[in-house]
């Protein structure tokens, strides 16, 4: 775990009193994603399950709702509103896009997002913050054009909800991003 990523993580939760720090998992880069989040500081933490295709995706979500109540954080399933009901948790829209009609509603809810659409359709579909990405260059997908901190800063800027940055986040790079305007981040290597 990034140690400056963690540092950043407490001042920022000290100010905004929500979850600052979000591990998504990966199925090729964070293949269990279990350990890591077993470490993530307690109450001012999240976790992202994505894990689409994998075949044991439920049984890891049971394991990480588990591990989310026993240390206070909190959890979203990406992409599917029964598994996240099940687990009791939160859902991640991809886009501001809810996973077919079915809406949960009065549970949290965070996005992705790529663009000002996306971010306004996140705020439209009761997201309380929106994951805008790529910031950085990240190895997620390598070689994608990434948005930099200028540009980055300007869409968060016009955003209708809290944003968290996205890609290419370390304790290095949070710091190019402004304080005021950075609700948060998530990470896969710099939290893995």
């Amino acid at each position: 775990m990034d140690l400056k990523l963690l540092a950043w993580g407490r001042a920022a939760a000290a100010r905004r009193g929500h979850p600052v720090l979000w591990l998504f998992t990966d199925t090729d880069r964070l293949p269990d994603p279990r350990p890591a989040a077993a470490r993530l500081p307690r109450g001012i933490a999240g976790v992202v399950l994505r894990h689409d295709a994998h075949p044991n995706r439920a049984a890891i979500g049971r394991d990480l709702a588990r591990i989310c109540r026993i240390r206070r954080l909190a959890l979203v399933v990406a992409g599917d509103v029964r598994l996240a009901a099940a687990l009791g948790a939160g859902v991640h829209l991809r886009a501001g896009h809810w996973p077919g009609v079915l809406r949960r509603r009065g549970v949290p809810v965070t996005s992705s997002a790529h663009s000002l659409p996306d971010l306004r359709r996140a705020a439209r579909n009761g997201a309380t913050i929106a994951f805008l990405s790529p910031a950085f260059p990240t190895a997620s997908h390598p070689g994608a054009p990434a948005l930099g901190a200028r540009r980055w800063v300007s869409l968060a800027g016009r955003a209708p909800l809290p944003v968290a940055a996205l890609g290419g986040i370390d304790g290095g790079s949070v710091k190019r991003l402004p304080w005021g305007r950075c609700g948060g981040i998530g990470a896969i290597g710099a939290l893995g």
